[in-house]
């Protein structure tokens, strides 16, 4: 039952639906649109996800790590979707960080104007006592409320949609829950303070990266909540926009730095499998000492062992234009949804390999060419997984602002050297004795199941109920043409019975009887050839 507060929030959603011209979305909240829902255009949806207000970015943000689902426009539109939400004015955000920690006794000063403000919460900045600037980030006053309002909506429309074959392929409810998920998860603040401590201590220890260059803001635990986090403030301005000090000798300093982000992403999602998902040009801060930071861990991504692994070798496949090793590597990462056609997918990876490879990144568009290999497998009948999606939007967002950074660096130039280091470590792990361990244990169960399976299999053949069950991929279009021919050759052999008989009744015939007997069996073999005539010369294969 719809609550008046949800009924007005309805009421909200068709208004901006209208206003942007969608009347899609008012005939289906009153049960007149069963029909398949006609998408408005990527800039449209845009601006109604954030004429909505935050969840509804929030929304459009997690659809733009969906490439498996939205064609590349939307993809494109979606990512530049920025919260526009202004802030929650001084006095009331005064009273909310009141109700989670005492700032007389924490803080020597505070500055309640809001330096930075997003769809959960704001950033301030603020002084201890002990005299080290902070940085405050605090939730939105009264955003819980509105967060489960609205997912309420969203559930009940996407249960609208389920019933269209739009919202059946591709799973609409499934989608919402996983959004409601995630949105949750992120109003907790302490979830966030984990993942950036985490990749804080990933990225301490490197010999791919001069480490002391780039720095990730330390976690004040013991004055942080759900509600409030309190981190290193650290004092710079986005690296697009900041001055890098040394102009005598600019193009030098922005390879460096060019490098070292692309470096510091690359252990990331190779080596450690927990990274930074939106690396867009506010989260990267040059700052006054030199170094680079990574800002805002609220979208992480993780990769487990085995797709590191396949996703390395892909980014060889792709430096070594091998579309068929792509298209094979392709098929470890993503669902097949129906049988598919190899040769068909290499030539895919075949024309694009070839359109991209040996570009400067001034010319190599990532996000063009990761739309495009998914394109490919989606084509292909491949179900792409959500996090393949979550690591392509990470990737297209730092070859966005290394592209408008420093547009001569190339990305495959700065992934090779990498490769032997990035294999190696992959083979024997960050601790051998661990791997030989894990290893010598699978030689152990491989050794304990072998026997014990050798001796099923001896079992069933001694009592002949073995089966076997062999799929040859085309065999179905050969049985037709055998049991074609088979046909065929029977067909020949009634005529030729037919006419043989004919001719011995006619040259033995005594009476009429016998004549049309004879005359019958004469009509039939000619009609039954000349169908068999036809249809070989209908077949083409007469020559």
């Amino acid at each position: 039952m719809l609550t008046p507060n949800l009924i007005s929030r309805q009421g909200e959603i068709v208004e901006v639906f209208l206003r942007h011209g969608w009347d899609y979305m008012r005939r289906l909240l009153v049960g007149q649109a069963p029909e398949e829902p006609n998408i408005p255009p990527p800039a449209v949806l845009r601006n109604v996800l954030t004429d909505l207000g935050p969840v509804y970015i929030k929304f459009g943000q997690l659809l733009s790590t969906r490439p498996d689902l939205l064609p590349p426009a939307y993809i494109e539109a979606l990512s530049a979707l920025q919260s526009t939400v202004p802030p929650v004015d001084a006095v009331t955000i005064q009273r909310f960080l009141r109700q989670h920690l005492d700032p007389d006794e924490v803080f020597a000063e505070v500055d309640y104007d809001a330096i930075a403000s997003g769809s959960i919460g704001q950033v301030h900045r603020a002084i201890l006592k002990t005299g080290q600037p902070v940085a405050l980030k605090i939730q939105r006053p009264g955003i819980e409320v509105q967060v489960r309002r609205d997912m309420a909506l969203i559930k009940d429309i996407a249960k609208l949609v389920s019933n269209t074959q739009f919202g059946q392929r591709y799973n609409v409810v499934a989608l919402a829950e996983e959004f409601s998920t995630a949105l949750t998860a992120e109003l907790d603040f302490t979830t966030e303070a984990t993942y950036t401590d985490q990749l804080r201590q990933n990225l301490a220890n490197s010999h791919w990266f001069a480490t002391d260059q780039l720095t990730i803001p330390e976690i004040i635990w013991p004055l942080s909540t759900p509600k409030v986090l309190v981190m290193q403030w650290l004092d710079g301005q986005p690296i697009l926009s900041a001055a890098l000090g040394d102009q005598a000798a600019p193009i030098e300093k922005r390879n460096a730095l060019s490098s070292l982000l692309f470096r510091a992403f690359f252990q990331q999602y190779f080596i450690d499998g927990f990274f930074h998902a939106d690396p867009h040009p506010g989260n990267i801060f040059y700052l006054k000492d030199g170094r680079v930071a990574l800002l805002d861990c609220g979208m992480m991504g993780r990769l487990a062992p085995q797709t590191r692994t396949t996703l390395t070798e892909m980014v060889l496949a792709i430096v070594s234009s091998d579309a068929q090793r792509c298209a094979q590597l392709t098929l470890q990462l993503a669902e097949p949804l129906q049988t598919v056609d190899l040769a068909k997918l290499e030539h895919d990876y075949s024309r694009l390999l070839s359109r991209y490879y040996g570009l400067a990144l001034k010319n190599f568009n990532t996000a063009a060419a990761f739309a495009e290999i998914l394109e490919a497998g989606t084509r292909n009948h491949l179900r792409w997984p959500a996090n393949i999606g979550l690591f392509a939007k990470s990737l297209v967002n730092l070859e966005g602002v290394a592209r408008q950074f420093n547009p001569q660096i190339n990305l495959i130039a700065e992934i090779r050297p990498l490769m032997v280091d990035l294999f190696r470590q992959q083979l024997i792990g960050d601790d051998p004795l661990q791997t030989l361990l894990r290893t010598g244990l699978e030689f152990r169960n491989l050794s304990l199941s072998a026997p014990r399976q050798f001796g099923f299999l001896l079992d069933r053949l001694s009592e002949e109920t073995l089966t076997w069950n062999v799929n040859i991929k085309d065999l179905g279009s050969l049985q037709q043409s055998i049991e074609r021919a088979a046909n065929r050759r029977s067909f020949s052999t009634v005529v030729a019975a037919l006419i043989i008989g004919a001719a011995i009744i006619s040259s033995n015939q005594t009476n009429a009887q016998l004549q049309w007997l004879s005359t019958s069996l004469f009509a039939a073999a000619t009609l039954l050839g000349i169908w068999l005539i036809i249809s070989i010369l209908r077949s083409g294969r007469w020559r």
